[in-house]
């Protein structure tokens, strides 16, 4: 009797059949290809979209910083961040007038519109940095993925990355929340290469803590988890080095820009208690800057209905429309898998925390407030990369991913109805930030002669774009007629007088799936 004939007695499993670890030349191989999509997905990105809402402030604010080495504005974000858009910026010819006086919203509008400058440009040169920083991520979760399973999770996990749209959306913009989200992700791998060489890792694990801290306050959330981590695996006096390092960077970041530290408290701060905390004072008033904002009250919209305040389950709701469906089901497998693996900690703990932490807060606005889901639950499926069904469902999410380019900021997946049907369920950040006034200025070419009313959320100006339009809703109502040009978030959000006149109208074209235009007779 043969081997191949020998029955498994009943009731005991098969065992899992081994994958194959693909060899290093194909492995870096495929590693490159990935990364390259990726590359060529968020440039063609960049290049596509006009500012979106945030991008401004902090285009003016790095100015600021690299002309005057001034912190005065965007101050309720550290300056890491935008230091390393000014690596970008750096190569271009600004022009900012120095006497400039106005808050920071009117400084971006000044910068990139009444200046000289050219706005394409300038967008390019800073959102070049975040997207090489994207990719570098892209490196730590393959890195990552790869010490915890084989070079096939590594890859499974890397796919994961660099097919989410929204990292690409947002890993194209020059913003803040990938950069904190990828800072806080190689921290976590630094931590687990620590188990076996805490002297060499654990300072680097501080470097890049301290880098997530100074480029966004609300990675502070992850700081417990990862220092109880630190504490697990090494002395007392190795996780102090860590820690100072983390501060040293905070301050070393702050200093970059103003080695005298000049700062003068801004007015109207709420109270809080974060006096103890080992950071520069505009860091500290920062923080309290950060917390008038969650003392607002915010409007947001979920599955079609409007709201005032938020909800709690506002961001998983969001992550479950905005994910491709072969991703949420290798980030489930991957987690239920990972659970009883030492790497849990590393993976799957920091990102519960912060997502916990994010469920908090009062601004139903984005995905991005939790953009480091989809980084640290592509490390965790690597663990299932042997599964038979691994491949079909990272093959699903690259399909789904690369059936919306470019349009990656309003992507949703098909359960609810593809990006053409995303602003139904989600607004801001999730479908329509700004980003398709150029976009908006080519199609109305098509319409020449007719009057244009528009309703426009975002930071472009339109008139720069060859855009003349008037408000509808300074107007009487019955003055309205031709288009009626609308951002999907106002549409969202539309009042009595603007809901009057789109229900009154005909939708006859849309625009990177983020602004409908209406003919009103």
């Amino acid at each position: 009797m043969s081997l191949a004939t020998i029955q498994r007695p009943a009731g005991v499993p098969q065992p899992p059949v081994p994958v194959r670890a693909p060899r290093r030349w194909l492995f870096v191989l495929a590693a490159a290809v990935l990364l390259v999509q990726m590359a060529i997905a968020m440039i063609t990105t960049a290049v596509g979209q006009t500012p979106t809402v945030d991008e401004p402030v902090y285009l003016g604010a790095t100015v600021v910083q690299l002309q005057q080495h001034s912190l005065r504005y965007n101050p309720e974000h550290p300056p890491l961040g935008k230091l390393i858009m000014a690596t970008g910026l750096a190569f271009a010819d600004v022009r900012l007038d120095a006497g400039f006086q106005g808050d920071q919203t009117e400084l971006g509008r000044h910068l990139l519109y009444e200046s000289g400058n050219d706005p394409g440009e300038l967008l390019l040169a800073a959102r070049l940095p975040m997207i090489v920083l994207t990719l570098l991520f892209g490196v730590v979760v393959l890195l990552f993925a790869t010490d915890i399973t084989n070079r096939s999770g590594g890859l499974v996990a890397l796919a994961l990355y660099t097919f989410s749209p929204d990292l690409i959306a947002h890993g194209s913009l020059a913003t803040l929340d990938v950069p904190a989200a990828g800072f806080l992700l190689t921290s976590a791998w630094l931590l687990w290469r620590a188990r076996t060489d805490p002297a060499l890792y654990l300072p680097l694990a501080g470097l890049a803590l301290g880098a997530a801290l100074a480029t966004k306050m609300n990675t502070l959330a992850a700081v417990p988890v990862l220092l109880f981590l630190a504490f697990w695996q090494a002395r007392v006096k190795a996780v102090l080095v860590m820690v100072l390092i983390a501060v040293a960077v905070v301050w070393a970041s702050y200093l970059a820009v103003d080695p005298l530290l000049r700062w003068e408290t801004p007015s109207g701060l709420p109270s809080a208690p974060v006096g103890l905390l080992p950071f520069p004072e505009p860091y500290l008033d920062g923080m309290r800057v950060q917390l008038g904002f969650e003392n607002r009250v915010w409007g947001g919209y979920l599955f079609g209905t409007h709201y005032e305040g938020s909800h709690w389950y506002y961001l998983p709701a969001a992550l479950l429309v905005k994910t491709p469906l072969g991703a949420l089901l290798l980030w489930a497998a991957g987690a239920v898998a990972m659970v009883k693996r030492p790497a849990a900690a590393y993976v799957l703990a920091p990102a519960a925390v912060l997502l916990l932490f994010a469920m908090t807060g009062n601004r139903d606005l984005g995905v991005r407030y939790a953009i480091f889901v989809p980084m640290f639950l592509a490390v965790a499926a690597a663990v299932v990369a042997h599964r038979r069904y691994a491949a079909l469902a990272v093959a699903l999410a690259a399909v789904s991913s690369l059936w919306t380019f470019p349009y990656y900021l309003p992507y949703s997946n098909e359960v609810f109805g593809g990006p053409s049907k995303t602003h139904l369920h989600l607004h801001d950040s999730n479908v329509d930030w700004g980003q398709d006034l150029g976009r908006l200025a080519e199609r109305l070419k098509r319409y020449s002669g007719e009057r244009k009313w528009l309703v426009y959320k975002g930071s472009g100006v339109p008139e720069h774009y060859g855009i003349s339009a008037a408000d509808p809703r300074e107007v009487p109502p019955d003055q309205v007629h031709g288009l009626l040009v609308v951002s999907n978030t106002a549409i969202a959000k539309a009042d009595d007088v603007l809901r009057a006149l789109i229900d009154t109208s005909a939708p006859i074209d849309v625009v990177g799936h983020s602004i409908t235009i209406f003919r009103r007779p």
